[in-house]
């Protein structure tokens, strides 16, 4: 099962604040039984703002966050079992090679690997 955004290098993320006002985060993306999955910090506003509301819109967009497609809602959800999380990460790994592996290595040598977190996004039909 794909999803339009499998072959795109970035997303934008958008989650909404409490007032309704949209925060769009460009992100790495990859897919994974359908659904795609995204890390972040554990404590980003992002992972609060989803924590309390879990609708979301996608769109495809550049390095910078310049959308070049358009908008699909879905909703998102932290993962919080171990396997999947790992799973999520394989998935990242393959998509983006040594770039993830050498940010995931700098995040063990420096710190900080326990606060990333996954989140996958699930696309309305």
């Amino acid at each position: 099962m794909s999803t339009p955004f499998d072959a795109e290098s970035y997303i934008s993320l958008r989650s909404f604040k409490r007032d309704g006002g949209a925060v769009d985060t460009p992100v790495w993306v990859a897919p994974l039984d359908g659904t795609l999955v995204v890390f972040t910090l554990r404590t980003s506003f992002k992972v609060k703002r989803i924590r309390r509301n879990p609708r979301v819109q996608v769109a495809a967009c550049g390095m910078f966050g310049a959308v070049t497609g358009p908008w699909r809602d879905g909703t998102c959800r932290l993962v919080e079992d171990a396997a999947h999380e790992a799973r999520a990460y394989a998935a990242l790994e393959a998509k983006y090679g040594w770039q993830m592996q050498l940010g995931t290595l700098m995040r063990r040598l420096f710190g900080g690997i326990e606060k990333r977190a996954i989140l996958e996004i699930t696309l309305d039909v």
